[in-house]
């Protein structure tokens, strides 16, 4: 088999230090959780603490579309006020227009005028 001339191998216990600490020791000096978790996560806590941040984030998906559909319903409730409003307002000018002086008002320019008498009623003799 052909050796790796590509990669150099890494040696384990000699890690190249770059001069300084970084951001992830200074969090990890400020925090030190060796106390609380040992050497590692315990495993048995995985599981509920998974389950919790679930529900945890499916509360606050929930909060947030009610908030939303809140907000629709505000804004086609104003609408819909508006909408009325107007519906209101023309239904006013309608009966207003239909009455029969402003219906004789409109046609009195084509020489049209509103009979005085009643209408006579025409019987054939049979």
């Amino acid at each position: 088999m052909r050796q790796n001339t590509f990669k150099k191998k890494i040696k384990k216990g000699n890690s190249p230090k770059r001069g300084g600490k970084n951001l992830f020791t200074l969090i990890e000096e400020k925090l030190n959780m060796t106390g609380l978790f040992g050497e590692g996560v315990p495993v048995q806590f995985v599981p509920p603490f998974l389950y919790v941040a679930m529900l945890a984030l499916i509360y606050i998906w929930s909060n947030h579309s009610a908030e939303n559909m809140v907000r629709k319903i505000e804004v086609l409730q104003r609408e819909v006020e508006d909408i009325r409003a107007d519906v209101t307002t023309l239904e006013a000018e309608y009966m207003l227009s239909s009455k029969q002086s402003e219906v004789a008002k409109k046609i009195a320019p084509f020489g049209i005028v509103e009979i005085n008498e009643p209408p006579v009623k025409v019987r054939q003799k049979k």
